[in-house]
């Protein structure tokens, strides 16, 4: 380059043809060459080659962006977004009716801002009701400009409590999508795990929904071969920050949830939380690769999750429990599945739940399974929930001594627990 060119600021990135788009410096750094390679220290010839590179990297940038929506596709998220039509928002109404459920209050309403309750559109609201536990789906909405709980929550992202309800804000980093409302006229009052629990699934909600707006945004760059780069790469940033959060968020709701449960179940300690701590601790042991270590840490806080469906009534009555408190308690664990089979990302530990009660001999259930047939998983949450158990404190009687536990451990080796898995949680505990 000559150095009047230089001087009037003309540069050979503005002129080259081999190019793509017309900020120089962009393309620089665009190249990743930005920290150590001068505008003007560049030719002609190396101009024909970065105009090249920056072509391939514009595909890779493609295949990239193809990967991540492969892998989050709303298969891997929540299905609770990209509605058409009223009847498709009937998810929402099983949803209020769970919280119902787990949490015992009145009354469960989900709005949603009105860009994201498509099919349910109403001009008079800004926020729509997409979901309720009473009877029937009725025309109801609120203002953003209203004063009321729901509307002031949307607007300041805040749990908020006043005369009965509870509004519980639905937001991510970028985004603020919609209100879970509780009402409940007998008390105010609601355990922090249960309420720990709704916010951390409205989180969760929320960066989905935003997640699958920003896949299709991502598909639709894709297809159009007149996209900057520039644009490519800001997609690439918010996905890769929004599936940053949505793994965040999925493992601080499944977290919360096994608060809750323990919660429900009158557990003196965070039985779920130790339970889970120390399977994972033998899955390091045994060499477990990270995916399978964090698929059996969260069946280890998870495998008495049906029991946050079962009445807090059941938990609390001392003495025999009557023949129907006695059912529920029995189908608690195929309640618990079923819960999971609809969490999507979740639904991967259920084989490691559905067969915990097997017994290494082949007298559990519910299969009879012996030895290596029992899944891995199932085999290292069973010994690490037994001996969580032994060790804690319960109403009925105080907690064993470690050494107590590990020698009835080494007693049922072979017969109840897998002798492999029991040599990797003596190991564990030993170290302590």
């Amino acid at each position: 380059m000559e150095n009047k060119d230089l001087k009037s600021g003309v540069s050979l990135f503005g002129q080259s043809e081999h190019l793509i788009g017309s900020d120089p410096i962009e393309e620089i750094f665009a190249l990743n060459l930005g920290d150590f390679i001068s505008e003007h220290l560049i030719s002609e010839d190396l101009a024909k080659k970065i105009g090249s590179n920056v072509k391939d990297k514009k595909e890779r940038l493609k295949n990239q962006l193809e990967e991540l929506v492969s892998i989050y596709s709303l298969k891997n998220t929540l299905c609770v977004l990209n509605f058409d039509t009223e009847d498709s928002y009937a998810i929402y109404t099983a949803i209020a009716h769970s919280i119902v459920k787990m949490l015992e209050v009145d009354k469960c309403n989900i709005y949603l801002a009105k860009d994201f309750a498509r099919g349910m559109t109403n001009p008079d609201f800004d926020l729509v009701l997409v979901g309720t536990s009473v009877a029937n789906l009725y025309r109801e909405g609120f203002k953003y400009s209203e004063n009321s709980i729901i509307s002031v929550a949307f607007a300041e992202r805040e749990t908020l409590n006043a005369d009965g309800v509870i509004a519980i804000p639905m937001y991510c980093n970028s985004k603020t999508v919609g209100v879970i409302a509780l009402e409940d006229k007998k008390s105010t009052l609601i355990a922090k795990e249960y309420l720990s629990l709704v916010e951390s699934m409205a989180k969760l909600f929320a960066t989905s929904m935003t997640l699958q707006g920003e896949i299709d945004n991502t598909n639709t760059l894709m297809a159009d071969e007149e996209s900057h780069m520039s644009d490519l790469q800001h997609s690439r940033a918010e996905l890769t920050a929004l599936i940053g959060d949505l793994c965040d968020y999925q493992q601080s709701f499944v977290e919360n949830l096994a608060r809750a449960v323990d919660a429900k179940g009158r557990y003196n300690v965070a039985h779920s939380k130790n339970t889970a701590e120390l399977a994972r601790k033998m899955c390091k042991q045994l060499g477990l690769n990270e995916k399978t270590t964090d698929l059996i840490y969260y069946a280890g806080l998870l495998q008495n999750i049906g029991k946050i469906m079962l009445p807090e009534k059941i938990f609390t009555t001392s003495g025999k429990l009557s023949e129907e408190d006695l059912k529920l308690m029995q189908s608690q664990a195929n309640v618990g599945v079923n819960l999971l089979m609809n969490i999507n990302f979740l639904s991967e530990v259920v084989p490691y739940i559905t067969y915990q009660k097997e017994r290494y001999d082949g007298s559990g259930s519910p299969e009879g399974l012996k030895g290596m047939s029992i899944p891995f998983g199932s085999r290292i949450i069973a010994a690490a929930d037994a001996y969580s158990a032994m060790t804690s404190d319960r109403s009925y009687r105080k907690a064993m001594t470690k050494v107590k536990a590990v020698s009835i451990m080494r007693e049922e080796s072979g017969s109840k627990w897998d002798p492999v898995v029991v040599d990797a949680l003596i190991a564990c505990v030993e170290g302590e």
